[in-house]
């Protein structure tokens, strides 16, 4: 029998093995405010291992200067005066962020000459864990939270074009270690995606976070209701997960046997389900519908489901998902990306992240833009509020 001393000293010496801080370990074990207004800083799809083309007057700059650069300007939020836009703390100070979510897409695919997700995960964890300095309303680091995207799922499953490795786990074994905590930490070397899913879930000041693989899928939705028991139905629930609320039909499993990931069928196998729509994923032109379908009827079920945050199909918006047959409303916040955005991956100047204002009292949020690179020349910019959305998380 190992001693609960022994063991914590053995999980601490697994998560160095894995490349897993003792401050990143310190930045999960915190306790959440209690009280007031909770600030979260929201970004997605990292992408390490690409290079912009253009960033501040230079070419084929890395991800690792670009997300720093953005993390850099994070860091001035607590400083940051609030636009009088009637959200939440409108017109006030941030003073203090305490939690840093990021959904995914950590690292990019394998693909030649991309390097390996190990060396991606390697600096991932030197600008999201080592350079971010914000600090929560205890004085403390802010909690880093984090679910993978489809790029670090496939570089751990493989992928139907060639990956120099075939498989690296590193992201998805590191997230998994750091996010649940397991008694015994997983490793590379045993890492099964069909049972290591990254589902967890944290109540914050009344509020209840869910965070899935990817998407809420048939097999997704069983852990969710398993977890959605052990809440009330009066408690606002916040999903955090990769993909927006439709899905990518590319991204679900192949239905046909031997279920094969080919450059023909287009697959990746990274849902638990089977597509529904076809043999390929251009069937109906790459309709999700019957899939969606599933996933609104538990939105039904669980109508203290309020928001949704995704990045994947990355740029700045906020919009009510209202399922294929336009029969329900979810407050749904879809984040850009500092190497993949629709658009600021052309115009720099819209390089955005989002800031996430909850009042639990009031059981109001408030979700920001914030624009950090409007002036790509000057090395003392400042972080610029753009567009605003407050919405009630009540609920009825």
């Amino acid at each position: 029998m190992i001693q609960k001393s022994n063991r914590k000293l053995l999980f601490r010496a697994a998560m160095l093995f894995f490349g897993i801080s003792s401050i990143s370990a310190g930045l999960y074990a915190q306790k959440a405010p209690a009280t007031g207004v909770i600030h979260i800083a929201f970004s997605s799809d990292a992408h390490f291992g690409l290079t912009r083309d253009n960033f501040r007057g230079d070419t084929g700059v890395t991800a690792q200067n670009v997300n720093a650069a953005m993390i850099a300007q994070m860091n001035t939020l607590s400083v940051c005066i609030l636009p009088a836009d009637n959200g939440v703390e409108a017109g006030n100070r941030v003073k203090a962020v305490d939690y840093m979510i990021q959904t995914g897409d950590i690292t990019n695919r394998m693909e030649e000459p991309i390097q390996t997700a190990a060396v991606s995960w390697a600096q991932f964890q030197d600008v999201y864990m080592h350079q971010l300095k914000l600090k929560g309303h205890d004085g403390k680091p802010a909690k880093l939270y984090m679910v993978p995207g489809n790029h670090d799922i496939s570089n751990a499953v493989g992928f139907a074009k060639g990956m120099k490795p075939a498989t690296d786990a590193t992201t998805m074994v590191n997230i998994y270690n750091l996010m649940l905590r397991p008694k015994t930490p997983l490793t590379v070397q045993h890492y099964d995606y069909k049972k290591d899913k990254v589902n967890y879930s944290k109540n914050i000041a009344g509020i209840h976070f869910m965070f899935i693989t990817l998407w809420p899928d048939s097999a997704e939705r069983i852990w969710m209701q398993k977890d959605l028991d052990k809440v009330s139905g009066k408690t606002p629930v916040i999903i955090f997960t990769h993909d927006q609320p439709t899905c990518e039909a590319k991204h679900f499993t192949n239905p046909i046997a031997p279920y094969n990931m080919t450059v023909q069928n287009k697959f990746e196998n990274l849902t638990t389900e089977h597509y529904k729509e076809g043999a390929t994923t251009d069937a109906k032109g790459g309709s999700t519908d019957i899939e969606q379908r599933g996933w609104v009827k538990f939105l039904k079920a669980h109508p203290n489901i309020k928001a949704y945050f995704h990045g994947n199909s990355n740029y700045n918006e906020y919009y009510d998902y209202k399922g294929p047959d336009n029969d329900v409303s979810l407050h749904t916040f879809r984040v850009d990306s500092p190497m993949k955005g629709k658009y600021s991956s052309k115009d720099e100047k819209l390089l955005s992240f989002q800031l996430i204002s909850l009042d639990p009292k009031n059981q109001q949020m408030t979700v920001r833009e914030c624009l950090w690179n409007t002036e790509p020349g000057n090395k003392s910019q400042k972080l610029i509020f753009g567009t605003s959305s407050t919405v009630s998380l009540r609920v009825n």
